[in-house]
């Protein structure tokens, strides 16, 4: 469920996970009291504000899109200093409104408004009482977006091919280092108050901006994660919250990685094995040999990148991070396909990189707080977001020993875990090194919620946030947490399982939540 490009492909793509790990230097956030400890009086003025909406401004939006925003403090410890807007999107409800209901994409990175503008119409259903709104979060699509330049190209670079034990880790550490530098030169004054924790009390004065007294809310993958922070901080103004696609809250990056280097090398075969069945397939035509040529790909263009259309190179992990937004969703498949056979045979960028930007622009130097119109957000906008958010989030950081002492060993991990998506995943890791420590709160305290029921779904054979993860999470959660176990394929369950998709717009309309363990059989094997 990932926002792309300016052809903004299907929001199933944007469940870019929790799985995958990318950090950069999302600065240490405290640990913050619930809503009923915080000190109200210094937010009054952002509590007191309400949404002007107006028709969209953005590109080919849908006639009957309205877009606004709403404003935050930048820091939430000193609500008199910079402030930020945060870009919101809604389709008014078709009949009475019981109020708002919220979506969140997932990511982290994964921009809301352009989301909803290119696929609106899988959440039409819940029109039927809600206006459905989205958001860009802080740091993501037009909220004052983040960008790291040629930061994430450094860090790759740090671990590259020819990492061996003779690798200088001098050398390694510098390059990364210069990375978080280069992050920090064009993410602007947001990137040190980037994360869930801040992300979630913007949640809260959304909620209020909108008028409603309690969040309605329907996050994906990362989104879950969104959402579970939310209850823990704001646990009397939950409302009705599903969580489709349960991250983690306790798994440190390391492990992510892993998990999903793992689980993107299950969802390439499976993508491959359907690949080769088409005479026009770039890796041919026979499954035994169609993941080295995958692999192959990949190797040769991290030796020799493309040039792109917008002046850099494209490289093989470049292509690694577009397989695995594609890969999320079957529906994909043959654009995917087609995607790489031009870049194959005629060297066309524009297709697969549609995968894996969050915006149409070059990277800029951060300033400001207002939003940023959708042309102007850079191109890297989605990674350096997920690497900043997932960085901010975690407290664990790679020593300059561990990494000196373990970067062959651990590159030998991730490789066995994956060739194609190995290296991608623990440069995602390692990137995190040198950035202030990430905050303790959803490790933490994220726990035993004291809040009204909600829905979490877990897709058995989900390839981005494991079935495991729903059922630890729900137990973290306490009592609170009702799990619908989905025996589907796919990232998520609510735009591939019409079971699951019934479900919740019954429990987000209509409050009828079926019992914990209850379950959706796949589409296919539903008898009429």
């Amino acid at each position: 469920m990932l926002a792309k490009l300016s052809s903004r492909p299907a929001f199933r793509r944007c469940a870019f996970t929790g799985v995958l790990t990318l950090a950069l230097l999302g600065a240490g956030l405290p640990a913050l009291a619930t809503a009923d400890d915080r000190p109200q009086a210094d937010l009054s003025r952002f509590y007191r504000q309400k949404v002007k909406w107006a028709a969209c401004r953005t590109p080919d939006a849908p006639k009957d899109l309205q877009c606004g925003k709403v404003t935050v403090p930048l820091d939430y410890a000193k609500p008199g200093g910079g402030t930020l807007d945060l870009a919101l999107a809604r389709y008014r409800a078709t009949g009475k409104s019981r109020g708002s209901v919220l979506l969140n994409f997932g990511g982290p990175g994964g921009a809301g408004v352009s989301e909803l503008a290119s696929d609106g119409k899988e959440f039409m259903d819940l029109t039927n009482g809600y206006d459905v709104v989205t958001f860009d979060p802080r740091g993501v699509g037009q909220s004052s977006p983040v960008s790291c330049g040629e930061g994430s190209d450094q860090g790759s670079a740090a671990i590259d091919e020819d990492t061996t034990e003779s690798t200088d880790p001098k050398v390694v550490l510098k390059q990364l280092r210069k990375a978080a530098a280069t992050c920090a030169k064009y993410s602007g004054p947001v990137l040190p108050h980037i994360g869930t924790v801040n992300a979630s009390r913007d949640l809260d004065v959304m909620r209020q901006a909108l008028g409603d007294k309690k969040l309605n809310y329907l996050g994906f993958s990362y989104g879950t994660r969104l959402g579970a922070v939310y209850a823990a901080q704001f646990p009397k103004k939950v409302g009705r919250l599903v969580l489709d696609g349960v991250d983690t809250l306790t798994e440190p990056l390391s492990e992510q990685g892993i998990a999903g280097a793992e689980g993107q090398q299950t969802a390439l075969e499976d993508f491959l094995d359907w690949c080769v069945q088409d005479i026009a397939c770039p890796f041919g035509t026979d499954a035994r040999s169609a993941p080295d040529r995958a692999v192959h790909l990949v190797r040769s263009l991290d030796q020799d990148p493309v040039q792109t259309d917008f002046g850099d190179t494209f490289s093989g992990q470049d292509l690694v991070g577009a397989i695995s937004q594609a890969l999320y969703s079957k529906q994909m498949w043959p654009t995917l396909e087609r995607a790489i056979a031009s870049l194959v045979e005629d060297g066309d960028t524009r297709a697969i990189m549609a995968f894996s930007s969050g915006g149409t622009g070059l990277p800029h130097l951060g300033g400001g707080g207002g939003i940023v119109d959708a042309p102007d957000v850079p191109l890297d906008n989605l990674p350096a977001a997920l690497m900043a958010v997932n960085c901010a989030d975690d407290p664990d950081r790679p020593t300059a020993e561990q990494i000196t002492k373990n970067l062959v060993g651990l590159r030998a991990r991730y490789e066995e875990a994956s060739p194609v998506f190995g290296r991608y995943r623990l440069t995602e890791v390692l990137m995190c090194y040198g950035r202030p420590r990430g905050t303790d709160y959803i490790r933490a305290d994220v726990k035993n919620v004291d809040s009204p029921k909600m829905m979490l779904v877990g897709t058995r054979g989900d390839p981005a946030t494991p079935y495991r993860w729903t059922v630890e999470t729900a137990q973290r959660l306490g009592s609170s947490a009702v799990v619908l176990d989905n025996k589907g394929e796919g990232h998520t369950g609510y735009a591939s399982s019409k079971c699951v998709h019934t479900k919740v717009d019954d429990f987000l309309l209509y409050g009828s939540l079926p019992a914990s363990g209850s379950s959706c059989q796949p589409d296919s094997t539903v008898v009429p």
